[in-house]
């Protein structure tokens, strides 16, 4: 995934776009880089490695290099960002929340017309690079940054640091949310409104899909109108959304905790208390325990100074090893309960496979488990879903190929709710981690609890719809 951060003041804008930037840190672990632009001293660019250290740790000493009233910055699972060009449409520093799954077909289409690449990605082609190239070829921003729409297959939202100011541009589909913030005398623009509240921004507007709007200290101008379709990825809500986000005007904490009331309230389940996993299955639990009318105890609590998300690292024993480490079980709070926790999704079920064995050694009597989404049954081909490079990956798809001897076989029957291959799939999950009962979400009360229409929400992890 992703996250961006932009800001153009009156004065100097290095502490907010610093601090802005670090808010944006849950949603990837691997770089993060800023750009400034000073009339006098044009662009300053910075890029690290976060994979060992944290955002913070990394920039603050270099801080003092950053001048002027404007800057992007980026905290990112792929590229190295921010790209700083200089073509016919002036000097510009990029950066990108984006999935392209055509770069190499794009990458030979520029490559043939006499283009080149030089901020190569672990030896591949940085697709932020490549939609800098693709604004390139238009005769304004406007037409530059609609040829991206036009020719990438998956999504892409980006914002642009030029001299004149901050150009913002949503993915064409909505499909990754950027919001505007508004105080005296400034604009910011983040992919996070959790960024905003500390640095005394307040939310100005929601960016619209496809929509480009440009920024500057004394104004905002829309430059494109926004589509009338929208897919926003609902996984957002579910998972990646830092609690009091709001996307489409709609509160991360208020939707996992609707999710869970609704669920609460239908569950006809015998529990003593509800548990959240920390962090984004918290909200949830909260809920299902009002719904539910059963206490909430924390059970279990993550150790947050040392160790993160377990979805981050690309290889399976560090993600292992992430999930088991990060959560430690409370045997006070455990012996002798039937204890149901919350949980925002399963993916490759890591972390039940590593922890339901030591909730049981713990004391724990029952172990049931409530998921705030449906079962993930297809892979994200629109944003940077996980790390996984195959569908076999989920847990899902794995128990399909050794019920039909290929995973590919009758998907819409295994994400049906309730139909007999789905209830089959969820027994198999549940015997396999030990759990007592194991129920998800449907997707009809995630939709309700998200609270916009469904032809505006992206479900396709669920349900395989999509809309290119």
């Amino acid at each position: 995934m992703g996250g961006f951060f932009g800001t153009i003041s009156k004065g100097a804008c290095i502490t907010d776009l610093f601090y802005g930037t670090d808010y944006n840190s849950h949603l990837g672990t691997r770089r993060g880089g800023m750009a400034t632009y000073d009339k006098e001293e044009g662009f300053t660019r910075s890029i690290h490695n976060l994979e060992n250290s944290y955002f913070r740790t990394k920039f603050e000493p270099g801080l003092p290099k950053f001048k002027g009233n404007a800057g992007v910055g980026i905290i990112s699972d792929t590229d190295a960002q921010p790209i700083v060009i200089n073509s016919h449409l002036g000097k510009f520093a990029i950066v990108t929340v984006a999935k392209i799954n055509n770069l190499d077909e794009l990458e030979n289409e520029l490559l043939e017309a006499n283009m080149h690449f030089s901020e190569l990605s672990s030896g591949k082609t940085n697709q932020t690079e490549l939609v800098a190239l693709l604004i390139t070829q238009g005769k304004d921003f406007v037409e530059g940054i609609e040829n991206v729409y036009d020719k990438i297959k998956g999504s892409c939202s980006m914002l642009l640091l030029t001299e004149d100011g901050i150009i913002a541009a949503r993915d064409k589909w909505g499909r990754t949310p950027i919001v505007i913030g508004k105080k005296d005398g400034a604009y910011a623009v983040t992919s996070e409104s959790s960024s905003l509240p500390n640095l005394d921004y307040e939310i100005e507007k929601f960016i619209g899909p496809g929509e480009i709007v440009r920024l500057r200290a004394d104004g905002m101008e829309q430059m494109r109108k926004p589509n009338e379709g929208m897919q926003i990825c609902s996984f957002l809500w579910v998972y990646y959304g830092f609690p009091v986000s709001c996307y489409e005007g709609k509160n991360v904490e208020d939707v996992r905790f609707m999710s869970g009331y609704k669920m609460g309230q239908k569950d006809d389940s015998e529990v003593d208390c509800a548990c959240g996993i920390p962090d984004s299955g918290v909200g949830m639990a909260l809920g299902y325990a009002e719904g539910k009318g059963v206490p909430y105890h924390r059970a279990i609590a993550k150790y947050t100074p040392t160790w993160p998300r377990s979805f981050t690292p690309a290889n399976q024993e560090m993600r292992s090893l992430v999930a088991k480490m990060k959560l430690i079980p409370n045997r006070a709070m455990l012996e002798g309960k039937r204890i149901l926790f919350c949980d925002d999704s399963i993916v490759r079920g890591t972390q039940l496979r590593d922890n339901v064995k030591i909730l049981y050694d713990y004391g724990a009597k029952e172990v049931h488990m409530r998921i705030a989404c449906p079962p993930l049954i297809y892979s994200c081909p629109f944003i940077g879903f996980t790390s996984s490079k195959s569908p076999l990956e989920l847990i899902t798809r794995q128990i399909i190929k050794e019920l039909e001897g290929d995973e590919n076989k009758n998907l819409d029957k295994y994400a049906t709710t309730d139909s007999p291959e789905y209830k089959k799939m969820v027994g198999i999950i549940a015997e396999r981690f030990g759990l007592s009962s194991l129920k998800f979400n449907t997707l009809e009360t995630l939709v309700e609890a998200i609270d916009l229409p469904k032809c505006k929400v992206c479900t396709h992890c669920f349900d395989g719809s999509s809309c290119f």
